[in-house]
């Protein structure tokens, strides 16, 4: 059963960026509704197959009944471990679409919506133990406050974090305009809509550990993709698009990667193409705005041999950086004895001087110890 859920976001650029091979193996890890999947299984050949992903049981509804195609009812995050129990162990292409579907948030009951008033829930997964109206009640101060700074990037995190405890401790939060009129006083007229969707785009991060499992899904990718193989991301906001950037850069979330002593790092992807946005027309289309900061990246793995040889010039570097490492040993051993020998014709010389202008004759080998300890007559 076929149910109206999502209408896909630059879907024809997303499967062009995958490159598709007419008898490859695809991941959709955002399944949704199926508009990418289907627009995959359009493009593969007989021999293709796609694996989609997708913990909504919602999603359930839409799957597409095509011998190529495999619905796995779980969280991205797991995508290797399921992927090898359906003996998959490589694959020519990934596709993910981040964020929340039209069809969540316009579900009143599943309070992903600022429109609704209902329970607050905003689990992807509804049967996790977390949900915004646990967390909301239960969080302490300092936690919420970095919920709200971290993954809202609001100044007035403290102030919100402090106004919901005080407010709890009088009656629980329970639904959308609960919390919506708990937090009135700092909701800027014009402006009310646009922290709203801060503090509800926070909230619903922390209850779905959206960043651990874009971080988890990312450090994945390498590893399973085959060479030459894609990854193409929609992102919704700056939080996924640093993480994903950082990661295609130089293969981590923070910190700088170890340089070898040529200067050089390996990167685990290597970008293709530019930035892509929707076009005016297409956020037209999707009138109701929810997908006009969504943005697309296309990624792709190095070439098959590039990959083999990367690996390979990796341990041939290793080797490498062993033996100069091993010749700079050796002459600086070398440096410190030629300067000891410096340091004994210069005392040489010394002695033979000092000697001359006692008018004493100096041997060829002449006792250095002694005749430097000894004292002038």
């Amino acid at each position: 059963m076929w149910m109206e859920y999502h209408n896909p976001v630059l879907l024809k650029e997303t499967v062009k960026g995958l490159d598709i091979k007419q008898d490859g193996v695809y991941v959709d890890v955002t399944f949704g509704g199926g508009g990418h999947s289907r627009e995959i299984l359009a493009s593969l050949g007989p021999e293709g197959r796609l694996i989609g992903f997708d913990q909504d049981k919602d999603a359930l509804l839409n799957v597409i009944d095509d011998p190529r195609f495999l619905l796995i009812n779980e969280n991205f995050r797991f995508m290797q471990r399921f992927l090898r129990f359906h003996g998959v162990k490589s694959v020519d292409g990934i596709l993910a679409d981040f964020g929340v579907s039209s069809h969540q948030f316009d579900q009143p009951e599943r309070g992903f919506s600022i429109r609704f008033d209902a329970l607050l829930d905003m689990r992807m997964n509804q049967q996790d133990v977390l949900s915004a109206h646990s967390l909301v009640n239960s969080y302490e101060e300092e936690a919420l406050r970095q919920v709200f700074w971290q993954y809202g990037e609001l100044r007035t995190a403290p102030a919100l974090a402090k106004t919901i405890v005080q407010a709890r401790e009088l009656k629980s939060i329970d639904t959308t305009f609960d919390l919506k009129t708990v937090l009135s006083k700092h909701l800027p007229q014009g402006r009310e809509n646009k922290i709203l969707a801060q503090i509800y785009q926070a909230i619903r991060i922390e209850v779905n550990q959206e960043i651990e499992v874009l971080k988890d899904f990312l450090l994945q990718t390498p590893s399973l993709l085959k060479d030459n193989g894609r990854l193409s991301v929609i992102s919704y906001h700056s939080l996924e698009d640093r993480l994903v950037k950082r990661f295609i850069r130089n293969g981590l979330f923070e910190g700088e990667p170890v340089k070898d002593v040529f200067g050089n790092f390996e990167v685990p992807l290597k970008k293709v193409g530019n930035l892509i946005v929707p076009s005016p027309a297409e956020v037209k289309l999707n009138s109701d705005g929810a997908f006009k900061n969504r943005r697309l990246i296309f990624f792709f793995l190095a070439l098959a041999i590039l990959m083999i040889a990367s690996s390979h010039t990796t341990d041939s570097k290793v080797h490498k950086i062993a033996q100069l490492s091993e010749q700079v040993k050796a002459l600086r051993s070398s440096y410190v004895e030629t300067r000891a020998l410096l340091m004994d014709f210069k005392m040489e010389s010394v002695v033979k001087k000092r000697l001359a202008a006692k008018g004493i004759k100096s041997s060829v080998n002449p006792p250095f110890k002694i005749i430097v300890n000894s004292k002038s007559n």
